[in-house]
């Protein structure tokens, strides 16, 4: 008898093409984290039990103020309590937090996406999301859980483990809160490594996904400054201008970005090509190959 032909990995293939990671980082402004200890179904938030009618007011204020709603659990804890928490972060703005303990609880966070938020007055703490998200794809299970279990040893008050955050083939994914920078291919010994860097003030470029609150081109040209610059600081990076011009053929569109950048007087030109990649199966649960974008520099300068 022949041996069983090996599980298709995505995160495997992807290594294995070499999938660019720049670019690939899901837009978002705002995090909201819903402690949810699980089971955590394909669809995590749509099947977390929380009832329809707060689940609506939800989905759409998230909808709305362009706010990812991800369920969250600490690491190895199995332990069920009576309250849980709601988090909710984004770049430059003061963390919220509270508690629930019955879904209508969950209304005061949903409250909270339809105000503009806060400025932060104080440098907060971090938080790492890591994805775990098992029944989405299988990676970010056999690869996500321990990154997140080696990163809790280092920032224990700090690590959650999420629902599905994109970019299953990338897995293990870790998120920065409130920064908003994604990070990719990682083991547990890289993520400490990367983690700390970017916490010390130097966002490391080898395995940088992208900034969530710019559009893929941005974040690439934003992930070839601090790739070509080095060291810079999530904050030494800024976008002054975006030009997204017309199509250069049926293959791939240019996209001038300027940048400003800590220490310099003159913006930063980059050009990126968009261009897509063959198709292939991207997920471990997809039934169909289909085609990534690549995002290519083409002037910097």
């Amino acid at each position: 008898m022949s041996p069983p032909e090996p599980q298709f990995r995505c995160a495997d293939a992807a290594r294995e093409r070499s999938d660019p990671l720049v670019g690939s980082a899901p837009q978002a402004r705002r995090w909201l984290l819903i402690e949810h200890p699980g089971p955590w179904r394909i669809d995590a938030v749509l099947g977390s039990g929380i009832a329809a009618g707060v689940l609506e007011v939800l989905i759409g204020n998230a909808q709305r103020s362009s706010t990812r709603l991800l369920l969250v659990r600490r690491p190895g804890r199995t332990v069920r309590t009576a309250e849980r928490r709601w988090i909710l972060a984004g770049p430059g703005t003061s963390i919220r937090t509270g508690g629930w303990r019955v879904d209508e609880d969950l209304l005061v966070p949903a409250e909270e996406l339809t105000r503009e938020a806060a400025p932060s007055t104080a440098a907060p703490d971090p938080l790492l999301l890591v994805c775990t998200h098992g029944v989405h794809d299988t990676c970010c299970a056999l690869r996500g859980r321990p990154v997140a279990a080696s990163l809790a040893k280092r920032w224990p008050d700090a690590v959650w483990e999420c629902s599905h955050i994109g970019g299953d083939r990338f897995a293990p994914n870790v998120v920065i809160l409130p920064d908003g920078f994604y990070y990719g291919n990682l083991d547990p010994d890289s993520a400490v490594e990367v983690v700390g860097q970017h916490l010390a003030g130097a966002v490391p470029s080898a395995h940088l996904r992208g900034v969530a609150r710019y559009s893929p081109p941005v974040q690439a040209a934003v992930a070839a400054a601090y790739e070509r610059l080095a060291p810079l600081g999530p904050a030494d990076v800024t976008v002054r201008t975006v030009d997204r011009e017309e199509p250069l053929d049926r293959h791939g569109s240019q996209t001038t970005v300027e940048l400003d950048i800590a220490g310099r007087l003159d913006p930063l030109r980059v050009d990126i090509l968009s261009v897509r990649r063959p198709a292939a199966q991207l997920t471990c649960r997809a039934g169909r190959a289909t085609p990534a974008t690549e995002y290519r520099v083409q002037a910097f300068g």
